[in-house]
């Protein structure tokens, strides 16, 4: 029995009379480094060794500064996509303020929906969990608390997509860009 929970431990997961790498395939590797460079942490999975703890440290070392310059990049796209859109509203109606309330307006009802009210919706499905359960997960994570009591793909009774985790990922990537827009928003609007 020790042996079971050092293996599940390890990463290794039992499947009737196979054996898994579980959380340490691919997909399971990257959500770890995903997780651990936006430093949302959830708590669950965590290196065992001596050498693996310190790799984990070099790897967040260069790969938390790499991450904050890619997320303030995706972010900087993502505002001057709203920003041409909104341009290019003005000179087509002659718009002036309300071309860019509109287009502002648009890209936040349509980050609610990619970023926060849609995914439960997968969850739900992938998971088991209830919408309500999705969408605290969502942000809870995109805002990086990562408390680790809801994290994807591990249950054991589950079976999850190959792709799910990588999408989940990106999803990840791209959504704290977009909630770090939207923060970035409500600090300029209370200042």
């Amino acid at each position: 029995l020790q042996g079971i929970i050092q293996a599940y431990k390890s990463g290794i997961t039992l499947q009737g009379n196979t054996t898994s790498l579980g959380r340490w395939d691919f997909s399971g590797s990257f959500f770890f480094s995903i997780s651990a460079i936006t430093t949302i942490g959830y708590g669950n999975l965590s290196p065992s060794t001596a050498a693996g703890r310190i790799f984990c440290i070099l790897f967040a070392l260069f790969g938390i500064p790499l991450n904050l310059v890619l997320l303030n990049e995706i972010g900087q796209l993502m505002l001057l996509g709203v920003q041409h859109c909104a341009h290019c509203l003005e000179e087509v109606f002659h718009w002036q303020k309300k071309a860019s309330l509109l287009i502002k307006t648009c890209a936040l009802v349509a980050g609610l929906l990619l970023f926060l009210l849609l995914p439960p919706l997968l969850f739900s499905d992938k998971e088991g969990w209830s919408y309500e359960e999705g969408f605290y997960y969502s942000f809870i994570t995109l805002s990086t608390i990562g408390f680790g009591d809801y994290v994807i793909g591990m249950n054991p009774d589950r079976t999850y997509p190959g792709w799910y985790k990588n999408v989940i990922s990106l999803w990840i990537l791209f959504g704290m860009a977009w909630l770090a827009l939207v923060i970035k928003f409500c600090i300029n609007f209370l200042e």
